[in-house]
């Protein structure tokens, strides 16, 4: 009976030990406090961003927090380990704002491309850029093709959308996607019938 009493106490004593150890190695410093290790190191306030994602990852066995945001002419990508709030990881591309390819962001390479005017307008101004030169035979326009997309996401601006013209076999279309209230949205409208092709949620 002692021999079972001292086993059932051993076994005990190593769950605990095991339990204590989880909870350590489980500590999580939370979604706000990520975001607030990643805008403080970025030197923005969350007001100042637009197309704010946060989600969740495991990276080699710890999780972590990959957060993304566009600040001015700036976008940011950060991963943030979630037991303490290290950033492992910091991000920062220019957006281009300057050809019909809107959606597209220049590499740390590329970021001497724009001149400080067109990145000062780019965050407002950018999605109705000069894309008409590529699209300018057909019947939807950029900016209604913007329109016809933020139409489907209420409290969506312009901000918070990301187009480009493109052709795929003959066909004319615009892709792109609208990142609001930590949801992202992908897409594709018809540019000649303004129809939607393709639509897609995804929630972090």
């Amino acid at each position: 009976m002692k021999r079972l009493l001292l086993t059932m106490v051993t076994i005990a004593a190593v769950a605990g030990t095991a339990a204590g150890c989880g909870i350590a190695g489980g500590k999580d410093i939370g979604r706000d406090a990520a975001l607030q290790a990643a805008l403080d190191d970025a030197g923005v306030q969350e007001s100042e961003t637009t197309r704010l994602k946060v989600s969740e990852d495991r990276d080699d066995g710890r999780k972590v927090y990959e957060i993304q945001f566009d600040a001015g002419s700036t976008e940011y990508d950060y991963e943030i380990q979630a037991s303490d709030g290290a950033v492992l990881s910091a991000e920062r591309d220019t957006i281009d704002t300057t050809d019909a390819s809107v959606s597209n962001s220049t590499d740390s390479n590329g970021q001497g491309n724009q001149d400080g005017t067109g990145n000062q307008n780019g965050n407002q101004n950018g999605n109705q850029n000069n894309s008409t030169n590529a699209g300018s035979n057909v019947a939807v326009s950029q900016e209604e093709a913007i329109k016809i997309a933020l139409d489907r996401v209420s409290g969506a601006t312009e901000q918070d959308i990301r187009i480009e013209f493109d052709q795929d076999d003959g066909k004319c279309k615009y892709e792109g996607e609208i990142i609001y209230n930590n949801i992202e949205y992908e897409f594709e409208i018809d540019a000649n019938s303004g129809t939607i092709l393709e639509w897609s949620e995804e929630r972090h």
